[in-house]
């Protein structure tokens, strides 16, 4: 008797099924069902192998699939409900590391489904031509699966050594009249120099439910600065820090680190806590915290964001060395940034947000606060993806502070709340004190301003310095009733207004030009120089 052994390929038989049994298929049958596996392993992990496969693998595959995109669909019901937590989560030690984990194995096991759907295409069936093809479209399709979950892994890991390294582990701190309000201080920390002497201090002040926010900016010269009633310093300085000339806020820092260090037991940065506690008691209010970020590297942070690009009002002068130490006057400078738009690097914004020569310090700080502004507005997602390890690998050098780490995730949400609101803004000197205002400041005054700009209700008048369009206005009315330095109103320094055309030629018509500027500094003409620059404190970021 003969045995008869049925075709696989005939119609009705048991191995006919061209998807998991291609021997018999067609060479464009092959081909089609090559890329459709790549397809499935790519869209529906799993399915490729359920299919084609070993289905025990992927049932196992399709099942982390699933669970995976309900996960995702919590994720964005949480960021739609709850940001807050989202973000506390993904900035926590322990949550971003359990993240980071989960994100390894998940790019892992993706990419040996990949692996295992290269097996099941069987290479060898497929036409030699289409072979090159399919490797190169599995692994395009292996490098933005696997790839990109592995990217934010080790973006995640970037960000959580960052954020271990910038803040600390210490308790929350809570709102004081429904407010955060956080010290920014630009410190100078030279190798001759014990501790850090900030040149910039401001305070950004936050609502705690709405974001809204207001910069208060304190002169580095105020004069029998306040300490507040908690202040250790009290102990020695108990009506205010008012040892002569030379005891200006920014010196508070440096006489803390250098001899008080004893009353502040347990504290990281005793001169960074004192600073805090010094611009708290002076403008009468609670700051719960402080950012200090070392100017030295702050170039480094531009750099690594592409730059900042700005519309500045006047040229200003990157400064020599100082010649005349009795007049303050310096030799030739090293360079100029010129005025209109442009696009300042790292080390040009330093010096943009640094200078003061031909101006007072009521220019630099509306340049600092104008840099302030475009380094936050310009650090857009596209910037982050692209720059993220630079950004943060900088910031860690350049950034201390003492916010708790496990914060961090609320204060993040109140900056994205504040990101494209406007700003109100105050400034312990010119444009809307006096000049003199610095060296004998009226604290009560000083108290019932910031209360009236910190104030929900208040609503400004149109020519008061507290205008929320960013900016305090050009013609603002001074407290002691004098014009900032002796500047027309029209040449006040307006922070984050874009109302300004910048000054680009003499009053002739002829152009500024370097050239113009340094002839002018070699024939000692200082003043001509500080006529053709006093409006370098005008400026907007762009």
């Amino acid at each position: 008797m003969t045995t008869m052994h049925k075709n696989p390929n005939q119609s009705g038989g048991a191995l006919t099924d061209p998807v998991r049994y291609p021997s018999g298929a067609s060479a464009p049958v092959r081909t089609k069902r090559a890329f459709v596996l790549v397809l499935m392993t790519l869209f529906i992990p799993g399915s490729a192998q359920i299919v084609a496969g070993d289905r025990k693998l992927g049932r196992t595959a399709l099942r982390v699939t699933l669970t995976v995109w309900a996960l995702g669909i919590l994720t964005l019901v949480i960021a739609a409900v709850n940001r807050t937590m989202l973000l506390s989560i993904v900035t926590h030690p322990v949550g971003s590391l359990v993240i980071i984990v989960v994100l390894v194995a998940l790019a892992l096991g993706w990419a040996f489904l990949f692996l295992n759907t290269l097996r099941i295409i069987r290479p060898a069936l497929l036409a030699p031509g289409m072979r090159p093809i399919i490797a190169v479209v599995l692994a395009v399709a292996t490098l933005a699966a696997s790839g990109s979950l592995g990217y934010l892994a080790y973006v995640l890991n970037v960000s959580r050594n960052a954020i271990g390294s910038i803040f600390n582990a210490g308790p929350a701190i809570d709102p004081v009249d429904g407010r955060y309000n956080f010290l920014m201080m630009g410190g100078d920390a030279g190798d001759d120099r014990t501790g850090r002497r900030p040149d910039s201090l401001s305070v950004i002040s936050v609502d705690a439910k709405t974001g809204e926010s207001a910069i208060i900016s304190v002169p580095r010269n105020l004069q029998n600065a306040q300490f507040s009633e908690d202040s250790p310093m009290r102990q020695v300085y108990p009506d205010g820090y008012n040892c002569g000339n030379e005891c200006l806020i920014n010196a508070v820092n440096t006489e803390v680190t250098n001899n008080y260090q004893d009353l502040y037991p347990g504290v990281a940065d005793p001169g960074a806590q004192a600073t805090l506690e010094a611009v708290s008691g002076t403008l009468g209010i609670t700051v719960q915290a402080y950012v200090l970020v070392d100017m030295d590297g702050f170039a480094k942070l531009i750099d690594a964001m592409g730059g900042i690009r700005i519309k500045a009002g006047g040229w200003v002068p990157i400064s020599g060395p100082v010649t005349d130490e009795a007049n303050g006057i310096h030799g030739m400078p090293d360079g100029w940034i010129p005025a209109g738009d442009v696009h300042l690097n790292g080390f040009q914004a330093l010096w943009y947000g640094r200078s003061r020569e031909f101006v007072d310090d009521y220019a630099r700080i509306a340049r600092q606060q104008c840099v302030q502004q475009a380094m936050l507005r310009q650090l857009d997602p596209a910037t982050l993806l692209t720059k993220f390890e630079d950004i943060a690998n900088a910031g860690t050098k350049v950034v201390d502070s003492n916010i708790s780490s496990g914060q961090l995730g609320s204060f993040v949400d109140l900056a994205l709340k504040s990101k494209n609101q406007p700003v109100k803004r105050l400034t312990i000197g010119p444009p809307d004190f006096d000049a003199s205002f610095s060296t004998v400041p009226d604290f009560d005054l000083i108290h019932a301003r910031v209360q009236e700009l910190l104030t929900p209700s208040a609503t400004p008048k149109a020519n008061d310095s507290l205008v929320t369009d960013g900016s305090p206005g050009a013609s603002a009315v001074m407290a002691g009733g004098d014009l900032a330095a002796g500047l027309p109103a029209g040449q006040l320094p307006s922070p984050g207004s874009t109302d300004f055309t910048p000054v680009t030629t003499t009053p002739d018509g002829t152009p500024i030009t370097e050239e113009l500027l340094n002839g002018l500094k070699a024939q000692g003409d200082e003043q001509g120089i500080r006529d053709l620059v006093a409006t370098n404190g005008q400026c907007a970021p762009l």
